[in-house]
């Protein structure tokens, strides 16, 4: 086996990529040679990402979406294995975040944060599914978090959601490993984009949060997306139901 994340034939849809990590995944599978569906809810961001993967020279679908929504979820699959010939690879990566002590978090911000990083893998993995099933193949990466792991205030709703991740990645690794379908998730740390923006604009709290991780950076968005692409490709084929940390070593305990 050559030593390299060769993706070419494949097809891939990343959720939330019409910035940050999501987009920096989906033009590096790209990269590697694959084809790929974006979808996010705000479509001119899309747009984009689909545009720096034509510059790869590679089929780019752009759909606007709302990833919580099941028939969202039924749409986008359909209309990627009807445009681009197939799907191959899921990558579960929208997610929201909501810094709010629990006694002032409502029942809908609760519901919003479980729909957006939970209830969209749900719906995603199951619309998908069925054609991965009959293919005998499929590749799906989770976005979960070092937060499923370590706890911190005013958190409490996304590690509860981050920790959902890594056991609904676990369970349906098991149930379709007979089907050649490899199911991983990603716990990334701290990674410079904008959703750390209340962190990392401001110097004096950069430097408590950088002396707890070892490495004493944050992630780039990149180390995050080649992860990703290892984990679609053949260099990964056993591997399911991992969850692997890339976090600078913030959680060693």
């Amino acid at each position: 086996m050559s030593l390299e994340i060769n993706l070419k034939g494949k097809v891939a849809l990343v959720t939330g990529a019409g910035r940050g990590i999501g987009q920096a995944i989906a033009v590096t599978l790209a990269k590697a040679g694959a084809d790929v569906c974006v979808t996010a809810r705000t479509e001119a961001q899309i747009h984009q990402t689909a545009e720096l993967i034509r510059s790869q020279n590679r089929k780019a679908l752009a759909v606007s979406a709302d990833a919580a929504e099941a028939v969202s979820a039924e749409r986008v699959v359909k209309k990627t294995i009807a445009e681009l010939g197939g799907l191959h690879i899921l990558i579960n990566n929208a997610g929201i975040l909501l810094p709010k002590p629990l006694l002032k978090t409502s029942a809908a911000e609760y519901k919003r944060v479980m729909d957006t990083n939970v209830m969209s893998m749900f719906h995603f993995i199951k619309a998908a599914g069925p054609h991965f099933i009959e293919n005998n193949f499929g590749r799906v990466v989770n976005m979960a978090s070092a937060g499923a792991f370590v706890a911190a205030p005013n958190q409490s709703i996304y590690h509860a959601s981050k920790g959902a991740i890594v056991m609904l990645t676990k369970a349906v690794a098991i149930e379709w490993a007979r089907y050649n379908i490899l199911i991983n998730a990603v716990a990334p740390g701290y990674i410079d984009t904008d959703i750390i923006a209340h962190i990392s604009s401001d110097e004096s709290i950069l430097s408590k949060y950088l002396q707890a991780i070892p490495l004493r950076r944050l992630g780039k968005i990149e180390e995050v997306a080649h992860l990703v692409a290892f984990l679609c490709s053949d260099l990964a084929s056993y591997m399911t139901g991992s969850v692997v940390v890339a976090d600078g070593g913030l959680t060693i305990p």
